[in-house]
């Protein structure tokens, strides 16, 4: 691996694409500390320490520190991951979009009017973003927000072209760097902040921490690589056809269908939906519920929480994934080519096999996700029953051995890094050299 990652460097036109790759990552983190004009820094970091993580930490932990700088930047690139999702919700439900993808060229206009989309929907987060905000504390971090048209105007503006603007670098890493730009966008945020957390959690009982640390991520990490790489193959034959002289066809290969088809995404669903009963809780006056509400699900912790969190990342794993099959068409593109699966007849029973088999090991993906999403919550409560002051940090989300990266921003890391390494492998195997991967 080492003599591979020599080798890298010293191709002029793989290393060019590094520095690029590194270069631009460099131009995100300076726009993550360029501030909103107008945010009040002192109720801002009053709000983060008041919160104590939880849900503001992990969207903290994704944008790179943007949020907790309340940079121009702060909504990161998800409202284009929002749009790309529904998007792909919608291109099977409206019969226009369907056609469209189908046309040659139609992904390149899907690809397009997900751009338009995420405009709109950068513009919503940017005010959705703020309003949270302002109503988890008595002092507003942006004074005079709603009230002030130009102030509300600029802000809006200004979030919406840093979000524009953070998409545009994904696109140019994609294009002249290495990796997916996007992905390598979210990867360099969370690494970013992976250094101070680990140096805030190393505070107290540094050596029981730093060892669970280091423990938790190597298993982490393993298990994470088997089931993000792990796939079921299922057979499939083609038959023969002639024409004239000449016989096509006739050969054999499988479908690889993955363990965890839908990645990250469910976590990311989960998390915005776990968040609205805070939200909608700090619309109404304080009572006994509200503050119930507020404790359980505004900082991520308690019973509640975590068991909610478990199920709808379970729950929305299988709705994503089979969206993600249904778009496939699987068995209408083996119809098209002749192919088959070998003892299932073509077209209704090839889909309905396809989707038996995808449900049964998707249990496995499901499962891994919801474990993963709720290690926070384990180490919670292994903290409360192991130290002496663990009732007080159990709720911290800094002193938290899973938070330094994240459940969901560990999946990240690792896929971004298999990803580039093939990148790069296949960049080198083309110029005779040998790869990372064995």
């Amino acid at each position: 691996m080492l003599e591979a990652l020599q080798n890298s460097f010293r191709l002029p036109d793989i290393r060019r694409k590094i520095f690029y790759t590194l270069f631009i990552l460099l131009i995100y983190q300076f726009a993550a500390h360029v501030t909103v004009p107008g945010v009040d820094r002192q109720a801002l970091n009053d709000l983060f320490e008041a919160s104590g993580g939880g849900l503001l930490g992990v969207l903290d932990l994704l944008s790179g520190g943007a949020v907790s700088n309340f940079s121009i930047i702060a909504n990161g690139v998800y409202p284009y991951i929002t749009a790309s999702i529904i998007l792909q919700l919608l291109v099977p439900i409206v019969p226009q979009l369907e056609r469209i993808a189908r046309e040659p060229g139609g992904q390149d206009k899907i690809n397009q009017y997900t751009y338009y989309l995420a405009i709109p929907m950068a513009m919503l987060q940017s005010i959705g973003q703020i309003n949270i905000f302002n109503n988890l504390q008595a002092a507003p971090i942006l004074p005079g927000f709603g009230d002030d048209t130009l102030l509300t105007i600029s802000v809006i503006s200004t979030m919406t072209a840093g979000t524009m603007f953070a998409i545009w670098l994904g696109e140019l890493i994609s294009e002249q760097g290495i990796g997916n730009g996007l992905s390598i966008i979210i990867f360099a945020g969370i690494v970013a902040q992976a250094p101070s957390n680990l140096y805030t959690l190393l505070q107290n009982y540094w050596i029981y921490n730093l060892v669970l640390f280091i423990i938790l991520t190597l298993i982490t990490v393993v298990v994470i690589v088997l089931i993000q790489e792990g796939t079921r193959r299922i057979p499939v034959q083609y038959g023969k056809r002639v024409r004239g002289r000449k016989v096509y066809g006739g050969g054999s290969t499988y479908i690889p269908l993955r363990v965890n088809t839908a990645g990250m995404i469910p976590l990311i669903f989960a998390q915005s939906i776990i968040s609205f009963p805070a939200v909608i809780a700090n619309l109404f006056p304080q009572s006994d519920t509200t503050r119930w509400i507020t404790q359980n699900f505004g900082n991520a912790t308690g019973l509640p929480y975590w068991t909610l969190y478990f199920l709808l990342v379970v729950g929305f794993t299988y709705f994503y994934t089979d969206v993600m099959i249904q778009n496939q068409n699987l068995s209408e593109s083996l119809q098209k080519n002749g192919g088959f699966i070998p003892g299932i007849r073509p077209g209704r029973r090839t889909q309905d096999y396809i989707n038996t088999v995808v449900r049964r090991i998707t249990l496995v993906g499901a499962l891994f996700l919801g474990v993963v999403a709720i290690l926070p919550g384990v180490i919670q409560i292994l903290n409360s029953a192991v130290l002496p002051g663990g009732a007080a940090l159990s709720s911290s989300f800094q002193a938290n051995a899973a938070n330094v990266i994240g459940p969901s921003g560990l999946i990240i890391v690792v896929g971004v890094v298999i990803d580039s390494m093939r990148q790069l492998e296949a960049q080198l195997m083309m110029r005779n050299y040998e790869g990372f991967l064995r």
